[in-house]
């Protein structure tokens, strides 16, 4: 069924529909054939899509950006920056369940991870922005977030000889609101994550997953997973509804209190609707789902399979699926991505969600 602003979302029905399709491919394909390293690509029967390398970018966009991404500067209190939620040395998250807002207090969703941001359609868990642009500001000027203006923001860069060098040389004109946008975006759209084992195995290096993974795809597959989690970005393509199968259980903490894109149409059908996330680096951004609610990646796709399909599944079929999860983590500059660490000390911050 679609919303109200066009995007995808799909219906119950069309997930049953879609689950039986799958249901019908033959799982006799778990025993694959001897491994093949034929550089053959079958992708394009595939519905995921390996990661294309970022081309076409300005190097001297992307370094400035890059340089702003990381500069204390661009908040109001030069506390925190981009870099802080969105940390690129590691899953391109925080690796808190809810994100800490300005001020130290806890605000109420998840850091989504950073890389691979430009292969998305829509931005943050309500998909209230289109653009990354627009999804860049909205960050800056947020109280939550960065809590900045423009007037201060571009006075402390005028204000530096190295700045206003930097965005003359690319720009030929001072430090602007629409410069400052335009080299964060240059820099998010290099942020992307290709050559991973799975990217590797469907442009035909079939050898680069296990047989244990290739079951684990074909489960992934079976059940209905990539209905939704499709595209090159393994998702972030579409919404859906967070726990379509009732359950007898009461809400956690603020559960009924996210009215997710409701918010933003004010549609009754948009209650508790959110972006589907990319599986993209699943395996090293947990904890995971737009609260933090989970910890584990078995966890997560043991509550999707009872929630959002109404199947309870085996240990081992979970196992598998997580263990297809994983061959999902690519590279950036040159290393494979990690697991963000913990917040420590524990988070004993004002919840901005009450």
């Amino acid at each position: 069924m679609p919303t109200t602003t066009g995007e995808r979302m799909l219906s119950p029905r069309l997930i049953l529909w879609l689950f039986i399709v799958y249901c019908l491919i033959p799982l006799c394909t778990y025993a694959d054939s001897a491994p093949s390293t034929s550089p053959i690509a079958f992708f394009d029967t595939e519905p995921i899509l390996p990661i294309p390398p970022a081309t076409g970018l300005d190097a001297a966009k992307i370094a400035l950006g890059q340089r702003l991404f990381h500069d204390v500067r661009l908040s109001q209190h030069q506390a925190r920056s981009c870099a802080t939620c969105h940390r690129v040395d590691h899953g391109g998250d925080d690796g808190r369940p809810r994100s800490l807002a300005a001020g130290d207090r806890l605000y109420p969703r998840n850091t989504p991870t950073i890389f691979n941001v430009a292969l998305n359609t829509r931005y943050n868990w309500d998909g209230n922005q289109r653009t990354l642009e627009a999804t860049s500001e909205a960050a800056l000027l947020s109280p939550d977030k960065m809590a900045a203006n423009w007037s201060g923001l571009l006075a402390k860069l005028k204000s530096t000889a190295d700045d206003v060098a930097a965005f003359k040389a690319i720009y030929r004109e001072e430090p602007s609101r629409e410069h400052v946008l335009d080299a964060l975006v240059a820099y998010q759209r290099s942020l992307l994550t290709p050559n991973s084992r799975f990217d590797q195995y469907l442009r035909g290096r079939r050898d680069a997953l296990t047989e244990a993974e290739k079951q684990g795809y074909q489960l992934f597959k079976a059940y209905g997973c990539a209905a939704c989690h499709q595209g090159v970005n393994a998702g972030g393509n579409m919404f859906q509804k967070f726990g379509i199968v009732p359950t007898d259980k009461p809400p956690r903490d603020h559960d009924a209190d996210d009215p997710g894109r409701f918010a933003i149409t004010g549609m009754a059908r948009d209650q508790r609707v959110f972006r589907v996330p990319s599986l993209r680096n699943v395996g090293v951004t947990a904890p995971y789902y737009h609260d933090g609610r989970v910890d584990t990646l078995a966890g997560a796709v043991d509550l999707m399979a009872r929630r959002q399909l109404g199947k309870v599944l085996v240990s081992k079929e979970v196992e598998l699926i997580v263990q297809f999860l994983h061959t999902l983590t690519g590279t950036y500059q040159g290393k494979v991505l990690s697991q963000t660490p913990p917040p420590s000390p524990p988070q004993t911050q004002k919840d901005t969600s009450s």
